[in-house]
């Protein structure tokens, strides 16, 4: 019983690691990358995700496009992917380095949550709505 007790225990531990999340993160995405190599977004009939905004509104989300663009830049077409959703690829190295610094700190056994500030929060949201309005208008 008391062995049983330590296993769960270390199990538990192990699942709150600071490491588990991006690691996780990282494992998931290299999945869906495995499974969108092969799997050409600009044509219809495959498994993947429909846009839920585009789907009710038909309007474009600042995000549409951006499963495209994936697959666009890992088969180094990158102008075709600047094509597909411009603000996404700008922010894409962006989101990468936050994650990696998040996976470097998780790997060290330290918790990191980056702290970005109330007006940089609004600063986001805007140029987001303002890119859904721009692709839609244009």
């Amino acid at each position: 019983m008391a062995d049983s007790v330590r296993s769960v225990s270390a199990r538990s531990r192990l699942a709150r690691h600071p490491a588990v999340a991006p690691l996780t993160v990282l494992v998931v995405g290299v999945a869906g990358a495995w499974y969108l190599w092969g799997t050409d977004p600009h044509e219809g009939g495959h498994l993947l995700p429909a846009c839920p905004f585009r789907l009710v509104t038909g309007l474009l989300c600042p995000a549409c496009g951006g499963t495209r663009m994936t697959y666009d830049l890992m088969h180094g077409h990158l102008a075709e992917a600047w094509l597909d959703n411009r603000a996404l690829l700008l922010a894409a190295p962006f989101a990468l380095a936050l994650w990696g610094r998040w996976t470097l700190e998780g790997l060290r056994g330290r918790s990191w949550r980056p702290e970005i500030a109330p007006a940089l929060h609004v600063l986001i949201l805007l140029a987001a709505v303002a890119w859904a309005v721009l692709r839609n208008v244009t």
